[in-house]
């Protein structure tokens, strides 16, 4: 196991791949095949390390194009992704400093395959995973539901601290629409989530907490809110809760459409 990853064992067909506190993917097992949920940041061969944990053949599914989630393809001849974010991919692996360090290693990015909303994956043993949309941290963000286990694999797209201030990121109201329309069609099946930064089980109720704030901030309710710095600028962090790190991070063009 590369140093840089901490594995935890969710159950005996779920692997949480902690990639150094800078993302999380999973490694979901069957009887016939396995599922690799997002492959980190592209420091370690995450298919050599998928070899080591399983020998079953393993499927790639990126929940959304953005590099801390998709690098590590590059280690892979395929990976699924939502179309939506083909070019959010296409972006991230075109920076300057990426594509040269692709080119010293003789790497390059996985074909992708596009990722219809509601296929599934049959890993065997009655274990399905079904895509469902998470759109709004980016258009293409999708999710994981897991029935068997009642997990939702969600990546970045309902996570506790939910960057929403991106240049890619959706307005709040569509945000706020997919996780009602998320509670509404399978709220009732899940119990749990594994985020893309998460490092362990999270309670489903952060979907509610999420869709709270969402309506605060369409309501022009901005209680508790304090400032953010972020590698991109300063921005404005919305409270969920009580815990200070939960929170919508936005910026005013997530509400243009209020001003």
């Amino acid at each position: 196991m590369d140093h840089r990853i901490h594995a935890v064992t969710i159950n005996e067909e779920i692997a949480l791949l902690n990639d150094h506190d800078e993302s999380t993917c999973y490694l979901v097992t069957g009887e016939r095949r396995a599922l690799l949920i997002d492959t980190a940041n592209g420091w370690v061969d995450m298919k050599a390390l998928c070899e080591e944990l399983t020998s079953l053949p393993v499927t790639v599914v990126n929940t959304h194009g953005h590099g801390d989630h998709v690098y590590g393809n590059v280690f892979f001849g395929e990976a699924h992704l939502h179309p939506a974010d083909f070019a959010l991919h296409d972006q991230q692996f075109a920076d300057p400093i990426v594509h040269g360090l692709m080119e010293s290693e003789g790497l390059r990015p996985a074909k992708l395959t596009g990722l219809a909303i509601g296929e599934t994956f049959d890993l065997g043993g009655g274990h399905t995973l079904e895509t469902v949309p998470l759109a709004g941290h980016t258009a293409g963000s999708v999710g994981l539901l897991d029935r068997k286990h009642r997990i939702l694999f969600s990546g970045d797209g309902v996570i506790p601290h939910l960057w929403m201030q991106l240049k890619e990121s959706l307005p709040i109201e569509t945000l706020r629409n997919t996780l009602v329309t998320l509670k509404q069609e399978h709220g009732d099946e899940f119990d749990w989530l594994l985020t893309g930064h998460g490092r362990g089980l999270e309670s489903a109720d952060i979907v509610d907490n999420l869709i709270t704030g969402c309506e605060q901030l369409l309501m022009n309710d901005h209680e508790g809110e304090r400032s953010y710095h972020w590698f991109g600028g300063d921005c404005m962090i919305h409270p969920i809760d009580e815990d200070e790190n939960h929170g919508i991070v936005y910026d005013d063009a997530r509400l243009e459409d209020l001003l």
